[in-house]
């Protein structure tokens, strides 16, 4: 029984001076959490409430499931890359094509691969995509992201799709420019980075989120031009049925996803681990993230997966078992139930300056030289996995991260 439900011993065997420390490393990684659902939800093409949707069921079932104790599995910059890529690719093919649909389909369809992988013992996996690979795979999806977030911070609306084609764009869009938004994205830059380095035990993105809605109703900035995020339905998320007629065109990309999810997952939750952690158990891992996808699906999420970054969050916060995931949660649903009207006054030029500086957090010239250091040849995998997701595409990138660590 414990080895197919982790949560059995660690919650038998939980003790009441636990509590105190997860329930503050669950609130302190939802200040994390919550405004990062948000923006990578933006990055896939997504209303923000799929990426709260996606939170709130994945770590409500991951600590079922899973074998970490710090992991936290929500949405990830690089999962949410990926799917913005299908849900373009899929709009492109089909006109018409409902986003959200196309989000919960893939979801629904990388839980499967994972719990068909899990059934297949393909644990193995996770050693498909080396260190090196994944560093410049990361560093590629930030500069694709920060480059597809800068007509939101102009205010300006282009049509390319590709990094190349924006750039070439963007120059002739500049006279039309807004002020207003470039000055809210500027702020917003500035705020957070000046938090995260004067008052780093301040959640800068929760701050700044908190900040820019209440400089949007006091400052009317809606009717000096500055777009805002508009309506988030309040309340829980209802049953979603995923389009199967969608699965035909998605599931190549679904493929790509399910081996980001599951690597992302497993190197976040071993990186964290501490020597009287229970070991990872890389099949219990694609069990307890693929069961995660399938939540994240029916409740009309995305993709999702392991973080680093907020898994770090968990772990230095002082969080003792999957308790401060399910606090994690409950934050997230107290987000949804009562505060909705107030996210939707957000402006889309800060949430675009909040997922820049994410998103420039990925890129790691300091890991490229560790890695020129220790073996020449392991950075040149590293740039040419870099240029490949830059210059081809974030699903071709993952392929040839897998090609060229095979």
């Amino acid at each position: 029984m414990s080895q197919s439900f982790p949560v059995a011993p660690w919650l038998a065997g939980y003790r009441r001076p636990w509590l105190r420390a997860d329930v503050l490393a669950g609130l302190t990684t939802a200040a994390v959490v919550i405004p990062k659902a948000m923006a990578y939800a933006v990055i896939a093409g997504l209303p923000v409430e799929a990426g709260l949707y996606t939170a709130l069921a994945a770590m409500l079932v991951y600590p079922l499931l899973g074998s970490s104790r710090p992991l936290s599995v929500s949405v990830t910059s690089a999962i949410a890359m990926m799917t913005g890529a299908q849900v373009v690719a899929t709009s492109a093919a089909g006109p018409g094509a409902d986003a959200t649909a196309v989000a919960a389909t893939l979801a629904l369809l990388v839980g499967g691969f994972l719990i068909l992988a899990r059934v297949f013992r393909m644990g193995f996996l996770a050693n498909f995509i080396s260190l090196p690979v994944l560093v410049g795979f990361e560093s590629g999806v930030g500069v694709v992201i920060i480059i597809g977030q800068l007509p939101a911070v102009l205010g300006v609306h282009t049509e390319s799709h590709s990094v190349v084609s924006t750039l070439m764009e963007l120059p002739g869009l500049l006279p039309e420019a807004h002020g207003m938004t470039m000055g809210v994205a500027l702020a917003g830059i500035v705020v957070l980075l000046a938090l995260e380095r004067v008052f780093p035990k301040i959640p800068a993105y929760l701050a700044w989120v908190a900040l820019s809605i209440a400089a949007a109703a006091a400052l009317g900035l809606e009717g000096m031009g500055v777009t805002s995020i508009g309506t988030v339905p309040d309340g829980l998320p209802t049953l979603a049925l995923p389009d199967l007629s969608l699965i035909g065109g998605l599931w190549a990309g679904a493929l790509g996803i399910a081996l980001m999810s599951f690597t992302e997952s497993v190197a976040a939750a071993r990186a964290l681990s501490r020597q009287d952690d229970p070991p990872v158990k890389a099949n219990q891992e694609l069990l307890a993230v693929g069961v995660a996808n399938v939540a994240s699906a029916l409740a009309g999420g995305m993709p999702s997966g392991g973080g680093t970054s907020q898994t770090a969050v968990a772990d230095d916060a002082g969080a003792r078992s999957q308790m401060a995931q399910w606090v994690n949660a409950a934050a997230v649903l107290a987000t949804l139930l009562f505060l909705s009207s107030f996210i939707g006054l957000m402006p889309k030029a800060a949430l675009g300056a909040l997922i820049i500086v994410a998103s420039a957090a990925m890129i790691k010239p300091a890991k490229f030289r560790a890695i020129a250091r220790i073996r020449k040849t392991e950075l040149i995998l590293a740039l040419v996995t870099f240029a490949g997701v830059i210059f081809i595409g974030t699903l071709e990138g993952i392929l040839i991260a897998v090609a060229i660590s095979v």
